[in-house]
């Protein structure tokens, strides 16, 4: 009887304990240091952030160690509609920085043209080889309105890159917006072989952002059973908060989002 009584509070414990991150969106970017943005999700109870861009990554790396917080990534991209497509130059150093981390680089694809993989491909495989060199993985962001839109945009993609590496993350907000909602069981289906990452936000069945991003016990869609189902999958990868444009004071917002966190 007392093993029984210790596994469940162990159970209980962990499943109180679920780790949860959150976009550097939320979390101040571009008005708090990199050392108060690290400081406000380790006093919130974030596992760590999600960083935008390369620069800053030595300190973005540091103030997650010093804090004893996880860096859930770094979130960059690429446009085959540029003269001269590419990735973000300071990427190879980044990669580096982030060597045996887990820390994922997180990879939009943007742009317009039919021949739009045939750019991207060969970048994302460049990127990934080297990403491998590090044991990291690169995770496609299907961003309503680019070139890889949809789950089924990253899929596509990855099955031409032919990279172990690389995965996409399943973007609740996003996914809403390309009007799926229907189809869930179908794209948790085809995306969970390559799911590396799941993000989420409270959010209604549709609209623009302001209703599609919201903090996470606000909005109509069952967010609660999301992350349930996703979890009845056996995903164990990491989850974010997306906090893109939530307007009011940060530190409540987040607060709010931790609480509704904790009771899923």
């Amino acid at each position: 009887m007392r093993t029984i009584l210790f596994l469940i509070g162990a159970a209980i414990a962990h499943a109180g304990s679920a780790p949860l991150y959150v976009f550097d969106n939320g979390a101040g970017r571009g008005v708090l240091t990199i050392e108060q943005q690290a400081g406000l999700a380790k006093k919130l109870g974030y596992q760590g952030l999600l960083h935008t861009g390369t620069k800053d990554l030595t300190q973005v790396v540091a103030a997650h160690k010093a804090r004893g917080l996880k860096l859930l990534g770094i979130y960059t991209g690429m446009n085959v509609s540029d003269a001269k497509p590419g990735y973000d130059p300071g990427l190879p150093q980044a990669i580096k920085e982030m060597k045996g981390s887990g820390a994922l680089i997180t990879f939009t694809v943007n742009g317009k043209g039919a021949n739009g993989d045939d750019i991207a491909v060969p970048v994302i495989r460049e990127i990934a080889d080297m990403a491998a060199a590090s044991g990291l993985k690169v995770a496609l962001y299907p961003h309503y309105g680019m070139h890889v839109a949809r789950i089924e945009d990253a899929i596509r993609i990855i099955e031409k890159v032919k990279r172990p590496n690389v995965g996409l993350i399943f973007n609740l907000c996003h996914w809403l917006r390309s009007g799926d909602e229907a189809n869930l069981d179908l794209r948790l289906k085809e995306a969970l072989p390559h799911l590396l990452m799941v993000s989420i936000n409270g959010s209604e069945h549709d609209g623009d952002w302001d209703r599609l991003i919201q903090p996470l016990d606000s909005g109509a869609y069952d967010v609660k059973g999301f992350v349930k189902k996703v979890r009845s999958l056996k995903f164990k990868g990491p989850i974010g908060l997306q906090c893109f444009n939530i307007k009011g004071d940060r530190e409540e917002l987040l607060t709010r989002s931790m609480k509704a966190w904790k009771k899923f």
